[in-house]
């Protein structure tokens, strides 16, 4: 039977080692060993300068290990006394697949799979990346099984990836790491291969989302970056190659994904503003929807997402712009990629989704946010369209969010509390022809501890009006949103999950099929912990209180965002291939 190589990261290097035969007896030499029942190799562990063992494959035909709670020394031997918090610790092992032992009770309803997408590798060889974007994908899932949980992980292979196990060194520009070239004529080698697109990385590490055709797309800000996974194995299937002719290097991390839509926004950093697409499903072609020119600064502001009502799409100008000699140089500056403008203003652009005229335009209070929540059309009582709601997770116009993110910050945190203030940010915006919108906070920030970010929503709320919404909040003191709360925009209130020493990643709400109340499903998150060990939690959507929670046989660092694909036929690779095929032939 054919066994895969794993990647181990140690001291001494990155190295690929092949499988050797699992003993379970090696916990007496510091290593915790996995075996998995589908063709999966589970990793090698390391601890300071010592390297371990990996396990073998085992009869695909065989059940799957039940893995339950390790016990607090086995954790310890397992994660190899790392001394950094398992958020910010890189994987061990390039992929595994288990049972995990339930504690509570899972809802029989919950049929599907969770899938969560975020950086995941943080260092080459001996070279330690810088900030918490520039990580390799790393894919979770959970597939829930009528009360019954299979996790699985794995690494997305882009060639970004590949390049660095094979050269034991950054090739390709991420987020705030540039390859460090030889010598001049490879640095100007460098910023022509920037200008086609070249030395852009494709780690899609951001977002991963299910198409309406039902192909399962992960996503980072350039366009290369759009690479199919099997949500079933999380094998990597290949780049998503558009058909169209819009060029362009980069776009929103997080499309408007239905099962009828797929709308998103391409930045134009040569004539400033913003091009409105949308693709059909089935497709992989583009279709120019509407253009918006900016109207401050010299380049486009930064997009990461964008949010949608039921006829409108807004498109927001934000004063922390692209900038075209940040992107140029080789060495990281204060705000990486962007500049802060705030002489160009702010703006908020409304663009009809179905004649791409623009609807409205108007200059708002600056602003920084990376996540839309939701947006809405509020109506009066005769029925006319009076303006557009907008809800951010906003850092109140603080660009030293960024900044917080590097790893180092995150990695020495020592009680002091020095997570920037943010909020639940409502813009309105006027649709009567008034030049002026309005930002103000939806709720007062001390509900959720002044933290907000990484939010869901009922997704048949989507552009519409809504009340909940989900997202990491902060339990202070704290460097990071540390906690899980449940916003409710109407009352102007929030409950909150807590767990001392956790990092909780995005928490995804899942409705109940059939549901008539809004908050009706279960909200799933994935925690690490302080101590390094880590477990997938289930909280009731309604109460907000845990109902589930399942353990890791192993650390699973700090992820982004996630999607859920129900139980339905896999999309086969047959299919997929078929489906490429016809599209590139176009």
């Amino acid at each position: 039977m054919a066994s895969i190589q794993l990647l181990s990261f140690s001291t001494k290097g990155l190295c690929l080692l092949p499988p050797s035969p699992v003993s379970y007896e090696c916990r007496r030499h510091n290593c915790y060993s996995l075996s998995t029942s589908t063709g999966l190799s589970t990793g090698s562990m390391f601890a300071s300068s010592r390297e371990f063992m990996v396990t073998n494959t085992i009869n695909p035909r065989s059940s799957l290990p039940t893995i339950g709670p390790l016990a607090l020394e086995e954790e310890k031997n397992y994660i190899g006394e790392s001394k950094y918090h398992s958020a910010w610790t890189s994987v061990q092992q390039e992929q595994w697949r288990a049972q995990l032992v339930v504690e509570g009770e899972i809802p029989s309803w919950l049929n599907g799979t969770y899938l969560r997408n975020g950086p995941g590798v943080w260092h080459i060889h001996d070279y330690n990346f810088r900030h918490l974007f520039d990580g390799y994908a790393t894919l979770v899932a959970l597939h829930f099984d009528n009360g019954r949980l299979i996790a699985a992980r794995r690494q997305i292979e882009s060639e970004a990836y590949k390049a660095a196990k094979e050269h034991n060194k950054l090739c390709y520009r991420e987020f705030s790491e540039v390859p460090k070239a030889d010598n001049f004529f490879k640095n100007v080698s460098d910023v022509i291969s920037l200008f086609t697109g070249a030395s852009l990385t494709d780690n899609a590490n951001t977002g991963v989302v299910k198409l309406g055709d039902g192909r399962v797309l992960c996503l980072t800000e350039t366009q290369k970056g759009s690479i199919l996974i099997d949500p079933d194995s999380l094998e990597t299937l290949g780049r998503f190659e558009y058909t169209d002719k819009l060029g362009g290097l980069i776009h929103a991390a997080h499309p408007i994904v239905t099962e009828t839509d797929f709308i998103t926004l391409l930045p134009d950093l040569v004539r400033p503003g913003y091009l409105v697409v949308k693709m059909e499903p089935g497709t992989n072609e583009r279709k120019v929807v509407g253009r918006v020119d900016c109207r401050g600064g010299s380049t486009p502001g930064w997009v990461h997402s964008f949010p949608v009502t039921e006829n409108y799409v807004v498109v927001p100008e934000m004063p922390l712009r692209y900038s075209v000699k940040n992107l140029v140089k080789a060495e990281p500056t204060p705000l990486y990629k962007f500049e802060w403008c705030p002489n160009s203003k702010a703006f908020m652009h409304v663009v009809s989704k179905f004649s791409g005229k623009i609807m409205a335009s108007v200059e708002v209070p600056l602003f920084v946010t990376f996540h839309f929540i939701n947006a809405y059309e509020e109506i009066d009582d005769e029925g006319r369209l009076i303006a557009i709601i907008v809800d951010c997770c906003e850092h109140k116009a603080d660009t030293t969010i960024l900044d917080k993110l590097k790893l180092e910050n995150l990695r020495s945190f020592n009680g002091q509390d020095v997570l920037p203030d943010a909020r639940v940010g409502r813009f309105t915006i006027p649709m009567d022809g008034s030049p002026f919108g309005k930002l103000e906070s939806a709720l007062d920030p001390d509900e959720h501890g002044r933290g907000m970010d990484m939010c869901s929503i009922n997704p048949s709320h989507l552009g519409k009006k809504y009340r909940y919404a989900y997202a990491c909040g902060a339990r202070r003191p704290c460097n990071f949103p540390n906690a899980l709360t449940k916003l409710d925009l109407v009352n102007q209130k929030a409950k909150i999950w807590y767990d001392e020493g956790a990092v909780p990643s995005e928490p995804f709400f899942v409705a109940h099929p059939g549901a008539t109340e809004e908050d009706d499903g279960v909200v799933i998150s994935i925690i690490s912990e302080e101590n390094g060990g880590a477990y997938a939690v289930m909280l009731d959507g309604l109460t907000f209180e845990e109902i589930a929670r399942a353990r890791f046989p192993c650390s699973i660092p700090y992820g982004l965002h996630g999607c859920w694909v129900p139980k339905t036929k896999p999309y086969s690779l047959e299919k997929v291939c078929v489906l490429n095929k016809r599209n590139t032939m176009l």
